[in-house]
């Protein structure tokens, strides 16, 4: 299967999820885009690597990093493999020189790691496909913010917006795509999506 390289283009506050952070990753060599929904302790992680932030003592993924060195292990690559029932599975690949061995992680814990190893994210071009959403050429910035909620109109304000999407026409829904896409609010894009996708 093609793999295809990915790069941490954001970190955000989830719109929709207390607690939660959307982690926005790119492909290298073009415009599609994977948002990821993870937990505030793995953005954590994550944004302390980016930001070369030392911890007064290790964390987690330092701890992991620590351990595998000392035996003579070292991750190669990161993967994201699958994608099952909206939840994204991911790959830890290490070697110890001899021998290849792959683990299953959660992504965010993943990419926590790979960051410590300064190893390459990857993922597969059907998953890519499948779940990837495509920014518009015209965007004019490759990172992503945080963005303000969507607009609602009438009682549907109240409501998740997972469940406002609901109420919406496919028309409706392809529009509102199109313009989570221009202000580059990908994570209420991968919603949208993920509605569209359960129509069809």
């Amino acid at each position: 299967m093609e793999k295809i390289k990915l790069e941490i283009l954001g970190l955000s506050p989830s719109q929709s999820q207390t607690g939660s952070f959307a982690l926005i990753l790119g492909e290298e060599f073009g415009n599609r885009r994977l948002p990821i929904i993870i937990g505030m302790f793995e953005a954590q992680a994550i944004a302390i690597e980016i930001e070369k932030i030392t911890p007064n003592r290790p964390m987690t993924h330092d701890l992991f990093k620590s351990f595998a060195q000392g035996f003579h292990y070292k991750v190669t690559e990161i993967v994201i493999s699958d994608l099952r029932e909206g939840i994204f599975f991911a790959q830890i690949v290490c070697t110890d020189g001899l021998k290849e061995r792959v683990i299953d992680a959660r992504p965010s814990d993943a990419i926590a790691i790979g960051l410590r190893f300064n190893v390459p994210i990857y993922t597969f071009e059907n998953l890519l496909s499948e779940a990837g959403i495509v920014a518009n050429e015209g965007s004019s910035s490759e990172r992503s913010s945080e963005s303000a909620a969507p607009s609602s109109t009438g009682s549907s304000k109240s409501k998740p917006f997972p469940d406002q999407l609901k109420d919406n026409s496919m028309e409706d829904l392809q529009r509102m795509l199109d313009q989570a896409l221009s202000n580059e609010e990908y994570e209420k894009a991968a919603q949208i999506r993920d509605e569209i996708s359960r129509r069809n």
